[in-house]
């Protein structure tokens, strides 16, 4: 169903986020490698909210009947 598709992708939008949050705080503490780390995770997140995100839009244009 598109709704869980983009549902699921905001949620990793979300992990994104945080993760870049997290990865700051620890940069300004100077806690280079476990920020380092975190910034690893948060890209990764991003990545696959990107292809989640990717996924929801089309999933909707099927539902849409429309191309996309």
């Amino acid at each position: 169903m598109p709704g869980d598709t983009h549902r699921i992708a905001a949620e990793m939008h979300e992990r994104a986020a945080h993760a870049h949050r997290v990865a700051a705080t620890h940069h300004g503490s100077e806690d280079h490698l476990s920020a380092h780390e975190l910034s690893k995770q948060a890209l990764d997140h991003a990545r696959l909210a990107f292809e989640k995100s990717q996924e929801a839009h089309r999933k909707s244009a099927v539902a849409a009947d429309k191309p996309e």
